[in-house]
């Protein structure tokens, strides 16, 4: 990037407003972060909420009215995994798209 565009974003993000300012931080955070841009350049899920994810849905809720949620740390110690490793497989580039192997050719 050139000095002259640097500029020019310095001087469009000053006239910005409070509330654009904070929507624009999370717009160049999410740019930034890789996991941030992955999720923000996924297709739409456009598959229908069917009955059975619904009733998986009211078990999950009746089952959490009567017992403690499960910590993360848990979950990843069950895998052989910890929060630091989990962490930095959010910043880890996937060899291969979430969507399997291009075929090439």
């Amino acid at each position: 990037m050139n000095t002259d565009t640097r500029s020019n974003v310095h001087r469009l993000v000053d006239q910005l407003p409070p509330v654009q300012l904070a929507a624009l931080e999370t717009i160049l955070q999410s740019m930034l972060d890789p996991l941030s841009r992955k999720l923000a350049l996924a297709p739409f899920d456009d598959e229908p909420y069917t009955d059975e994810d619904r009733q998986a849905v009211a078990e999950a809720d009746e089952w959490s009215k009567h017992n403690q949620p499960i910590p993360m740390e848990e979950v990843l110690a069950d895998f052989g995994l910890t929060i630091n490793d989990w962490e930095t497989m959010a910043k880890t580039p996937l060899d291969e798209p979430l969507d399997g192997p291009r075929k090439k050719g």
